[in-house]
């Protein structure tokens, strides 16, 4: 899972037009040389616990969106769009999801899947 969960990590990053700081924050804020070492040789990585539940969890959410909005710029551009779902509190996904917790990055997820089953939360 770890290589190709950093793999598409970096797919999604690009996507989502995120910072390296960005990057650094959501997925657990590994030392930088660490986190480019991972860039660049995701095979051999060895990715924590933690940084594998948040990658499973931005895989999630980079999903769910992807079916809720089959447009890819409308999907990508979402996390950035102020919201005014509770959640959100008129803030971005992204906003919420750079707060630093994974706790942060399972609550996105199970948002959208709620809304991906019917109920906007």
């Amino acid at each position: 899972m770890g290589a190709a969960g950093l793999r598409a990590f970096a797919r999604i990053a690009e996507a989502w037009g995120l910072n390296t700081d960005e990057q650094l924050r959501l997925l657990g804020e590994p030392a930088r040389s660490t986190f480019f070492a991972w860039r660049k040789s995701p095979d051999t990585a060895r990715v924590p616990r933690d940084t594998l539940e948040r990658l499973s969890n931005l895989l999630g959410i980079y999903k769910s969106l992807q079916i809720l909005l089959p447009d890819p710029q409308a999907a990508d551009a979402w996390v950035r769009q102020p919201n005014t779902a509770e959640l959100f509190g008129g803030r971005s996904a992204l906003d919420r999801m750079l707060a630093g917790n994974v706790s942060d990055l399972n609550l996105v997820r199970r948002y959208l899947d709620s809304v991906r089953s019917g109920g906007w939360a």
